[in-house]
């Protein structure tokens, strides 16, 4: 019996001796926590998008022409005048670019955007404004003016300042425009439906949250976008001025030789793009 008890007694010591050796070991540190880092949000990409607005014509008010109208077309002193009457109506299109940014976040960006809109001015051709008599079977206008555009485009750079989600830009570069003055008066006027010239103008864009309804093709981010643009499109001296048409067959008869040397317009259009590339 006193030896059990002595048995038991050591067994007791040496658990307990165990338990305070064990007590003093380190105990194994917990793992730090994971942090996933929130993406830094950048422009830099290539966009592609759509935009809808208003252009109105720009020009200089004080550029209306006047010329006499040669006999047998018009009787004698007779004169016609083309006041180049202001025109406007709906632009829209669509556009692709790439941007890129120096510093995610907030910093500069730098980028190139190619557009190309449809316009409507309506078919005035600032017809004339006549003293005296037109001889019957023949009429008078001026296809020179913004009604003969049906289309205009821009290849412009683009510089501007991000504010996060929020990118503040200037833009400017290469404009162009045809219309309808190559299908109109015999083909006559054709000479000049094409032209050239410069566009310049701002704009305020933002990014919406990658997760927006908007967000159809599952780009890196959807944005809206804000902009003016001003279009000088230079017209030089072909076949600039008043017609006399014989109405019969829609062709020329009597060119005047006077008229504005250039088109100016402004559009004011809001745009959506689709950007694709670094978040």
């Amino acid at each position: 019996m006193k030896s059990l008890l002595r048995v038991t007694t050591a067994l007791a010591g040496v658990a307990f001796a165990g338990s305070a050796f064990a007590a003093d070991l380190p105990r194994r540190a917990a793992p730090p926590p994971v942090f996933t880092p929130v993406p830094v949000f950048t422009w830099t990409g290539a966009y592609f998008g759509i935009n809808a607005g208003y252009a109105f014509d720009a020009s200089d008010r004080n550029t209306g022409n006047t010329f006499a109208v040669p006999f047998p077309y018009g009787a004698p002193g007779t004169v016609a005048s083309f006041r180049n009457r202001s025109q406007d109506g709906f632009s829209g299109g669509g556009q692709v670019g790439y941007n890129y940014q120096f510093t995610p976040g907030s910093g500069v960006v730098i980028g190139f955007e190619a557009d190309a809109q449809y316009l409507d001015f309506g078919r005035s051709r600032n017809n004339a404004f006549v003293s005296g008599a037109v001889a019957p079977g023949y009429y008078l206008t001026d296809p020179r003016g913004l009604s003969s555009l049906d289309f205009f485009g821009t290849v412009r750079g683009r510089l501007g300042y991000a504010f996060d989600r929020t990118l503040v830009y200037g833009t400017g570069g290469f404009a162009y425009g045809s219309g309808s003055a190559d299908r109109s008066f015999g083909g006559f006027a054709g000479n000049d439906s094409f032209r050239t010239g410069w566009a310049a103008g701002g704009g305020i864009e933002y990014a919406l949250p990658t997760d927006s309804f908007l967000n159809f093709f599952r780009s890196s981010a959807v944005t809206l976008k804000v902009e003016g643009l001003y279009v000088n499109l230079d017209r030089g001296t072909r076949n600039q001025g008043a017609f006399v048409i014989n109405a019969a067959n829609n062709f020329p008869v009597v060119y005047s030789g006077v008229g504005r040397r250039d088109d100016q317009f402004a559009v004011v259009r809001a745009g959506l793009n689709y950007k694709f590339g670094t978040f």
